[in-house]
């Protein structure tokens, strides 16, 4: 076991995880830790804990120390300068005349560093900005092109849901979503309801899915043939979240009520239908399509 302790560098950023060299830290301490850009400020969000070896990536960095008040001045001072620079970095963009939108900006601790994080359409070449960006601030200039996901986390907003965006509020990392997920829990693959803000996959999607497919394992597919207490037919729906199964009954054939819902105790698998691979890469061609 190794004990840690995790630290955040951004309100609703990804954790890190340092070793504490046997020092107790509470949580919302400020510390300076070393980390690939330089010694940084952050904000301990996990207090001392035993972790296994798997959990971790080894070598662990050290937290170096407390941050002192003056640290913390610093840490505040290199914020509202950063702010301060970007409409600056807005006006070169232009007269460089480039395609790309600004997001924001971020000094190092040490103000080593100024990076800029943007978004664009595609490549951009910004050797002259950076050029321009150095001349004006005296520093190693860094621009960072992100993603639309990342753009949505640093803007916010609000989600159709009405709440702020999860990924802005305390969304730490971002989950693989795919569209068998918003399959599973039987959402129409409208793109205007199971996109998010940032127009991917809503990251919602993500939460239950581990239900609806322990559930849906117990559950005969769409389209299978199950013995029923009616006699036999086919599966044409599935309430999941009852653990129902809705069966055409065969021998009603002539009938209009033909259709029954049994518990999936009452069901039998007589033949199944199984999806492969193939209909969830089908599936997924067919709503980028939509998107297209």
């Amino acid at each position: 076991m190794i004990e840690v302790v995790g630290v955040r560098f951004k309100p609703v950023g990804k954790i890190y995880f340092f070793s504490p060299k046997k020092e107790q830290f509470d949580l919302e301490t400020p510390v300076i830790v070393e980390t690939a850009r330089g010694l940084e400020l952050g904000y301990v969000v996990i207090a001392n804990r035993q972790v296994t070896e798997n959990d971790v990536v080894l070598p662990l960095r050290a937290v170096l120390r407390k941050a002192t008040e003056k640290d913390v001045i610093q840490y505040q001072k290199n914020q509202e300068d950063a702010k301060e620079a970007l409409p600056i970095c807005q006006k070169l963009v232009k007269k460089n005349q480039l395609e790309m939108n600004l997001l924001e900006a971020e000094y190092t601790f040490e103000r080593e560093r100024l990076i800029f994080f943007f978004t664009a359409d595609g490549r951009v070449d910004f050797r002259e900005l950076v050029k321009d960006l150095a001349a004006q601030f005296r520093t190693r200039i860094e621009l960072r092109q992100v993603g639309v996901r990342d753009e949505a986390k640093i803007i916010g907003g609000l989600g159709p849901c009405g709440y702020s965006l999860c990924c802005a509020t305390f969304l730490s990392d971002f989950d693989t979503v795919t569209i068998r997920m918003a399959k599973n829990q039987n959402f129409s693959l409208n793109p205007t309801k199971i996109s998010g803000a940032c127009g991917r996959l809503l990251c919602c999607l993500k939460y239950e899915n581990d239900l609806y497919e322990e559930i849906l394992e117990k559950l005969p597919d769409v389209g299978s043939i199950v013995h029923t207490p009616e006699g036999d037919g086919r599966v044409v729906g599935l309430n999941i979240l009852n653990e129902l199964v809705q069966v055409d009954i065969f021998e009603r054939k002539n009938e209009v009520n033909r259709v029954e819902a049994f518990s999936f105790e009452e069901v039998k698998l007589v033949k199944p239908i199984r999806r492969s691979k193939k209909d969830d890469r089908d599936l997924a061609r067919e709503f980028k399509a939509i998107l297209d």
